[in-house]
């Protein structure tokens, strides 16, 4: 059973697993070949078997700087090469987090991310996490 977000160790946290904010956002773009003919006529194509490009803008809001340090050390020892799992909510999983809610786990890579001062000892991060297919 796994609960929305991603698993670390080997950190401050010794295994943890880090949850996201609740205003995770995903982002869907379709990738299409066109081709345009005269008189406007076009003609368009999915590319790939896997033709819809996601990403998700997460954030991790007042977080101790311990527990920042580690989520950003994860994205680092990652450095946007290496994919991890990523569960997220899916209402048409049949698949449920501890709590019971529908999820799903897929494979991402962080493409970007940051880190902000928010006030003593507290830091906020984000990030931008991209779908990945295969290993």
């Amino acid at each position: 059973m796994a609960d929305i977000g991603f698993e670390i160790s080997g950190t401050n946290i010794t295994t943890a697993t880090i949850r996201p904010d609740n205003d995770l956002q995903r982002k869907a773009t379709p990738k299409v070949r066109k081709v345009k003919f005269g008189h406007g006529y076009e003609q368009r194509g999915a590319v790939g078997i896997n033709s819809i490009e996601e990403t998700y803008s997460l954030r991790f809001k007042n977080r101790e700087k311990a527990a920042a340090d580690d989520i950003v050390k994860f994205f680092e020892d990652k450095a946007g090469v290496t994919s991890f799992s990523f569960t997220i909510p899916d209402s048409n999983s049949s698949t449920n987090d501890s709590d019971g809610n529908p999820v799903t786990t897929i494979k991402v890579v962080c493409d970007t991310y940051s880190i902000k001062y928010a006030n003593a000892n507290h830091y906020d991060v984000s990030a931008t996490f991209r779908r990945v297919y295969g290993v």
